[in-house]
């Protein structure tokens, strides 16, 4: 090999050389300003998901934006499924869990309500993803959303329904909202035509709503 060629293998090798110590120092920058984050996991069903909008227009996106206008180092991350139950979400804590959890807000049990599930067995399975939550990260601030039952399934069953919530949140010592959907559910100009999820409009309540429980823990 003639010197000249020599000289561009070994420039080629230190330009490979410095552009993978390069990448490396980058990845160790984001790693630590992800790392200096909190992360709120919003962790629900089609209202926390924002059904029939852009997930952006979602209140957990909102509450997003709202956050680093304060500036406060908090990543939002949306786990809402639509058609979810509290059965489905039992079965899916663990792998969410995988990820790093400093505030766990639980939005999950409309659709049980909706199908009529007996209110014990809802109330068992959100039993058991916070005891996931609180096993996986015991310094996780847990906030609990109720939700109410639709009126078409008779009194005692939405009122056994509704008192799930507020037992749960009292037995495990978790932050609770009382009804999620406060001044919007009932609002034909607040929710979309199906009459169950909420439009921009209303998602901005939810944030509001969701808000006024989230803003005392962050620090």
């Amino acid at each position: 090999m003639k010197q000249s060629e020599f000289k561009i293998q070994i420039i080629k090798l230190l330009r490979i050389k410095f552009a993978l110590v390069a990448t490396v120092l980058l990845s160790l920058s984001f790693n630590q300003v992800h790392a200096q984050n909190k992360t709120i996991l919003f962790f629900g069903d089609s209202i926390t998901a924002g059904y029939g909008l852009d997930t952006d227009d979602a209140f957990p996106a909102l509450i997003q934006k709202k956050v680093d206008s304060l500036g406060l180092a908090y990543r939002i991350v949306n786990s809402g499924v639509s058609g979810e139950t509290s059965a489905g979400g039992l079965r899916r804590i663990d792998w969410v869990l995988q990820q790093p959890v400093d505030i766990f807000v639980l939005e999950l049990g409309g659709n049980d309500g909706l199908r009529g599930i007996d209110p014990s067995s809802t109330k068992e399975n959100l039993q058991g993803i916070i005891d996931k939550v609180s096993e996986t990260y015991p310094d996780a601030e847990i906030i609990l959303t109720g939700m109410e039952a639709p009126p078409n399934m008779g009194q005692n069953y939405t009122d056994r329904f509704r008192s799930i919530f507020s037992e749960l949140a009292d037995s495990n010592d978790v932050i609770f909202l009382p009804f999620i959907l406060e001044g919007v559910a009932g609002e034909p100009e607040l929710n979309l035509p199906d009459g169950i999820h909420p439009t921009e409009e209303g998602h901005k309540i939810l944030a509001r709503n969701v808000w006024d429980v989230l803003k005392p823990v962050l620090n």
